[in-house]
């Protein structure tokens, strides 16, 4: 079983290269469960639930996207992706 906590020490640490961070880790992963989750909010309304709960739903990966945006701006080398990254965590936070 793979160890959690390395994923995320090994990302905050900056031993995660730029383009598997940014790429695979942020824009793969990181929409496919954005999306998914505002699939679930958008089911739960139109299923007759709490609003508050579909929002909860919805934003329940911020701390993951936050954490994912600082661990690129960490990296010495991220250039034009950190500000790529602060749009990338605009959209999947406001769609």
């Amino acid at each position: 079983m793979p160890d959690a906590g390395g994923f995320f020490t090994r990302r905050w640490r900056a031993e995660v290269p730029l383009h598997l961070l940014f790429w695979r880790d942020m824009l793969l992963v990181g929409s496919l469960i954005n999306v998914l989750l505002t699939g679930v909010a958008l089911a739960l309304v139109a299923a007759g639930g709490s609003v508050a709960l579909a929002a909860a739903v919805h934003f329940s990966p911020l701390p993951f996207n936050l954490f994912l945006v600082a661990s690129v701006w960490r990296l010495p080398a991220g250039g034009a992706l950190r500000w790529a990254s602060l749009v990338w965590l605009v959209a999947v936070t406001l769609v």
